[in-house]
């Protein structure tokens, strides 16, 4: 098992996830059906994302809470659909990487997923 070191980790990282994504029977619709996601650009801007979470890099530029909110409105993006995101990505995490960045690649998703479920939840009683 490798470290998560680099860019190119972490898009091997991306790369994984993404593949159970589109597969799993919870979420994935969100990302086939309902957004009809552009691999082509959704995965660099995820790259980035993560870059910036983990190394400091800024290399993201983007809200990903502003990005949420309209496929919120469309189909509700409850709590289970965040811990289902957060259990393929701990499972992708652990069959790849080992060491101090991939716990805190974990632990970032874990607020993430956290605010990401309150935030959704919140826009939809409002």
């Amino acid at each position: 098992m490798k470290t998560l070191d680099s860019r190119q980790d972490i898009e091997e990282l991306v790369n994984s996830f993404y593949e159970k994504v589109v597969e799993d029977e919870t979420i994935g619709f969100f990302f086939n059906d309902i957004v009809k996601v552009d691999w082509e650009k959704h995965l660099p801007k995820m790259y980035s994302f993560w870059e910036t979470i983990l190394f400091g890099q800024m290399s993201y530029k983007g809200n990903p809470m502003g990005a949420h909110f309209p496929i919120n409105e469309i189909e509700a993006l409850e709590k289970k659909h965040f811990e289902r995101w957060l259990e393929l990505w701990k499972q992708t995490i652990e069959e790849n990487f080992t060491g101090k960045n991939a716990e805190l690649a974990l632990y970032k998703a874990q607020n993430i997923a956290q605010l990401m479920a309150f935030k959704m939840d919140l826009a939809r009683k409002l």
